[in-house]
């Protein structure tokens, strides 16, 4: 009989088409992986993958077996919320995702004033990439998220929820270090560190958006995946970047020095959610709200 773990299993290897990558992402071997998808395609007497030397491609027979799969969890996922919901003793959590690594303090204030505002409803929070966060969305697997943006997606709402004044970034020594405040223009004379455009892509656009208002092409020396690498490759003295005064109040290191930026630039974080055609919970718009008004 085919069984839900073979479903997910399914998912993981059609969503990142590697069995590798599939393997590292559940938790468990190659190899008994493989012979789960194996006994899947035997069960339904059709072929899901396209097998090519490092690569593989979803059959139509797998692409349409990807999109009932999604859908049959998606109903399993409602039917348990509907199902633990009508139990007196239990309160769904509210589900937040958390991208782009964003260790904000109005990020800690936002959630802990939640649980003061609403004790009765757990927070069950998930650290994710920006496109696992819009993933989850879309599958409603989460019910908000928090990023500093995502590509445009029609089924994903994006709203601005607190901001940060952007500051300059400089590794212990650097000329610029000693001075009170800096123009961008000066900063952007330097070669700059960037964070990678599919790791992070809301902060990338914003950054990029900022920077060209005053240096349209800048030397960009290196780019990072992480906070930690940003933060690494500047105190390093690889170049110099910028950073919200969130994130400075955060990092508190001793080899960079934060210098702030004369002009009136900020970077925005938004509250995201799926639109849904018969609206939102009662229990998610009061987080929305609380999210945008309570810094």
């Amino acid at each position: 009989m085919i069984e839900l773990r073979h479903l997910r299993h399914f998912i993981a290897v059609a969503e990142e088409l590697s069995f590798r990558r599939a393997a590292e992402r559940i938790h468990i071997d190659q190899t008994p992986l493989s012979r789960t998808i194996r006994d899947l395609e035997d069960q339904l007497g059709v072929l899901l993958f396209v097998r090519m030397p490092r690569k593989l491609r979803l059959t139509p027979a797998g692409a349409r077996l990807l999109k009932e799969a999604r859908k049959l969890f998606l109903r399993l996922e409602r039917t348990r919320r509907v199902v633990r919901a009508t139990d007196a003793r239990y309160r769904a959590p509210l589900r937040i995702g958390v991208a782009d690594g964003i260790a904000q303090p109005k990020l800690s204030e936002c959630f802990a004033g939640w649980q003061t505002l609403t004790p009765e409803t757990p927070l069950e929070l998930s650290d994710m990439t920006a496109g696992e966060l819009a993933a989850a969305l879309r599958r409603e697997e989460i019910d908000a998220g928090i990023s500093f943006g995502l590509p445009d997606d029609e089924a994903i709402a994006q709203e601005p929820a607190w901001s940060y004044p952007l500051m300059a970034l400089l590794p212990l020594g650097h000329e610029l270090a000693a001075f009170e405040t800096l123009a961008l223009a000066d900063l952007l004379a330097f070669p700059l560190i960037s964070c990678q455009a599919d790791r992070q892509p809301g902060l990338v656009q914003q950054m990029r958006a900022i920077v060209r208002r005053y240096r349209p092409q800048p030397t960009i020396t290196g780019e990072a995946c992480s906070l930690a690498g940003y933060v690494t490759r500047i105190a390093a003295g690889m170049g110099v970047g910028l950073v919200d005064a969130g994130h400075v109040a955060t990092l508190r290191r001793t080899d960079v020095v934060s210098v702030p930026i004369r002009e009136d630039e900020c970077i925005v974080t938004r509250v995201l959610h799926k639109h849904q055609r018969s609206g939102l919970t009662d229990e998610l718009q009061r987080f929305l709200t609380h999210a945008k008004t309570s810094h």
